[in-house]
């Protein structure tokens, strides 16, 4: 098992590499995005532990390393073995294989069952495990199904241990090369060898630039179709996850020359490969050609389609007494709604599709709950959804009602790979209610549409002015610019939500003013606290979190509070943060080490992509709550559900004391810290700020600098996203919308209350 990927210009030759043996006696720190990690190394001839620091993330505590790298003296943490390259080979000693098997390696075997197998075998465990593994139950509480899972497990490690070092011969690092084996089995060093660039396409997480390098490697052709369409798709790839739905093919075409440094007309053979195949679709627009990923297309077109087929649909006809029925809803919640409200609230029981949008404190659950109490009254089925597990908890409790995710309500079909509700088996439900609309990309749109019955009213909640999707698309906004749909817009803010600091500042941001500051702890809901450089920053708010507001507001850390920032890295990214808050305010809980990574009971963690068979989503937040010593899985509490992980699963969980903006989007805690300095100017905008803000409920602490602040309010132009969904919805909508027709309620669902 080795990472043998050649080191950076800035390490390679300018000292001799030195090689150090040892075992890993501590994972101290581990990042699953960079691979970095500080291990504990017994080194045999030495007394004290060497702290080795590198590309090291897929070590297990107990593994036998052999590393190559050189000495450096951190300024902070003194001497360090920074390592270059480094391969792992089985542990000889007795304590060493104790400590690999626990680490959750081999399915079946956790940390007791680890103690009682080396206790029984000792040195001679794993050629024991290797060549007569029917002597397992030999050790007690080794049943026949624990024996017949540890032996496919080991027969599986034994299988990519031969393909590992296959692979580490071609300059594979270990967590590459573990999906490799992962996705091909034993093929792996085969489609490596033959077409390196199918990694790519079939390999979350692995893209073009390492297939290319191991190109190179191999001296495959430069020009070859398989790197050129494979660089082309990895561009197409690369804008998607910038939000954009297509690329301009000039601008595609551009890119991928710089990036294959190759001649134009090779370019255009391999564009129109990928067209022929279906892999891809050029369409002409006003500006010039776009290309889409067929996928992409499919998504937008259908968005558009499909929209227009339901605002074509026969529905459901505005009841009577329209205008009583609003006021009786407002007399039974002893509320009084604004003209603009009773606007919103009417057109939902009178358009088939509509759309209320609107900023923090104008009231946009307050008229969700009076729409489902006027066609809950009215006998209709409402389905209220939200793109996220949090954000469908929040609408649940504010209205009352049940809220699920869009997920959940689409029912994923593991069998199939998609959805269960599409147009041949649609929602069961006449009203669909969707919130936090800014949050849908494309592709969930898409789907969602196809599974909304043609007779039902489709209700899309959202403001307009907070960050779009993390996904390809920009629904809200070009539903919004088409004009075939009808909008409610909610622009009074209720007289209670005047009162708050962060609603009126929220609105002052968005209006491009500056918000009003208000430097001291304890006497508002929206505070400031200036601080511009970084490490003093950072202990600022590791005592804010841990003393200061659990004092002054009586927040639980864990629960109530969350530390929201732009960046990824540096010293006030979440990766540094995350790290140093887990030290400050659970470094005292029980420690596991599980796919190597350190996670302690209690630690806050978020989900970081679907798992339809788990029932976990995208930015679900839990705590951890314990773990399998026999098997060596982590079970984390969601909400008051556990659920369990394999070790195998480590990437979909990462610490979550502190958190993006955009991962914070579609929730509200009680409490938010966040971080804003000149050092995140490439992402201060706007709507990042505004969205930030409006994540606190009760509290808003903005700790950073005012230039960064100025910067972000005045930067309103946020960065373009290229979508033809607003040209296609108003040339599909807007016949519709000039002549539709409204169905009656059926007699038995008539009731005027």
């Amino acid at each position: 098992m080795a990472n043998l990927d050649p080191p950076n210009s800035s390490e390679s030759v300018s000292q001799p590499l030195e090689t150090l043996e040892g075992a890993v006696e501590r994972l101290s720190f581990a990042d699953p995005e960079s691979h970095y990690a500080v291990v504990r190394v017994k080194v045999k001839g030495r007394r004290q532990l060497v702290t080795a620091v590198g590309p090291l993330a897929a070590v297990q505590e107990g593994e036998q390393l052999h590393l190559k790298g050189y000495y450096e003296v951190h300024p902070k943490w003194g001497e360090q073995f920074k390592v270059v390259w480094w391969y792992a080979v089985l542990p000889a000693t007795v304590a060493g294989i104790q400590k690999y098997l626990a680490s959750g390696l081999i399915k079946g075997i956790g940390s007791e069952l680890a103690t009682r197998l080396v206790a029984h075998f000792g040195p001679e465990t794993l050629k024991v495990i290797d060549d007569h593994p029917e002597r397992l139950d030999e050790v007690p509480g080794i049943g026949p199904k624990r024996l017949k899972q540890v032996r496919q497990s080991w027969q599986g490690h034994r299988e990519i241990r031969e393909v590992l070092v296959g692979l580490q011969g071609l300059g594979v690092g270990m967590a590459h090369a573990t999906k490799m084996y992962q996705q091909y089995g034993a093929r792996a060093v085969e489609v490596v060898t033959t077409n390196p660039y199918q990694l790519a396409l079939d390999i979350q997480g692995l893209g073009f630039l390492t297939a290319d390098r191991l190109a190179r490697r191999l001296n495959l052709d430069p020009l070859a179709p398989a790197r050129l369409a494979a660089g082309l798709l990895h561009i197409l790839d690369t804008m998607a996850g910038e939000g954009h739905v297509y690329v301009p093919q000039d601008l595609l075409k551009r890119q991928t020359q710089e990036l294959l440094e190759v001649p134009a007309e090779p370019l255009n053979t391999a564009l129109g490969r990928l067209e022929g195949e279906g892999r891809v679709v050029s369409q002409e627009m006003p500006e010039g050609t776009g290309v889409y990923k067929r996928t992409a297309w499919v998504a937008e077109t259908g968005i558009a389609q499909t929209l227009g087929r339901l605002q074509a649909a026969r529905g459901l006809s505005p009841p009577l007494h329209l205008d009583d029925l609003v006021a009786q809803v407002q007399k039974s919640r002893h509320i009084e709604l604004s003209g603009e409200q009773v606007q919103a609230v009417t057109a939902a029981l009178k358009e088939k599709v509509l759309i209320i949008t609107g900023g923090p404190g104008t009231g946009k659950t307050t008229i969700v709950s009076c729409i489902l109490d006027l066609y809950q009254g009215l006998g209709a089925r409402v389905m209220l959804m939200a793109p996220t597990g949090r954000a469908a908890k929040r609408l649940s409790e504010t209205t009352g009602a049940e809220a699920t995710t869009i997920h959940r309500a689409l029912e994923f079909s593991p069998q199939t790979g998609g959805f269960r509700r599409n147009p041949a088996d649609p929602l069961k439900a006449e009203v669909v209610v969707v919130d936090e609309l800014s949050m849908v990309d494309n592709y969930l749109m898409y789907h969602l549409l196809r599974a909304v019955p043609p007779a039902a009213r489709l209700i899309l909640v959202g403001d307009a002015h907070q960050l779009p999707a993390v996904g390809p698309g920009n629904v809200l906004k070009d539903l919004l610019d088409s004009g075939g749909v009808e909008v409610a817009r909610l622009t009074q803010i209720y007289r209670q939500a005047k009162e708050s600091l962060i609603v009126v500042n929220a609105h002052r941001i968005n209006q491009g003013d500056f918000p009003i500051l208000q430097p001291h702890l304890g006497r508002g809901d929206f505070v400031f606290i200036e601080q511009e450089d970084p490490q003093a920053l950072k202990r600022r708010l590791l005592d804010l979190v841990e003393r200061d507001l659990p004092r002054l507001y009586g927040f639980d850390p864990f629960r109530d509070l969350q530390v929201i920032t732009p960046m990824h890295r540096g010293p006030v990214g979440i990766q540094t943060l995350n790290h140093e808050l887990q030290q400050r305010l659970n470094g005292g809980s029980e420690r596991w080490t599980w796919g190597g990574r350190v996670y302690r009971r209690h630690d806050k963690v978020m989900q970081l992509r679907n798992n339809y068979y788990k029932e976990v989503f995208n930015g679900d937040i839990g705590q951890v709550c314990g773990f399998l010593p026999a098997t060596g899985q982590l079970q984390v509490d969601f909400d008051g559900r556990v659920v369990t992980y394999d070790p195998a699963e480590k990437e979909e969980l990462t610490l979550a004391y502190a958190v993006t903006v955009h991962k914070a989007q579609g929730s509200e805690f009680p409490g938010v810290v966040l971080v804003l300095t000149t050092h995140h100017y490439l992402l201060l905008q706007r709507n990042l700020l505004y969205t930030a803000v409006t994540r606190g409920r009760r509290l808003v602490v903005l700790l950073g600098s005012k230039r960064a602040m100025a910067m972000a309010i005045k930067n309103d132009r946020p960065i373009k996203r290229y979508t033809f969904l607003a040209p296609r919805l108003r040339q599909t909508l807007a016949p519709i919308k000039a002549g539709k027709v409204l169905d009656k309620f059926p007699p038995q669902k008539h009731n005027q209350g």
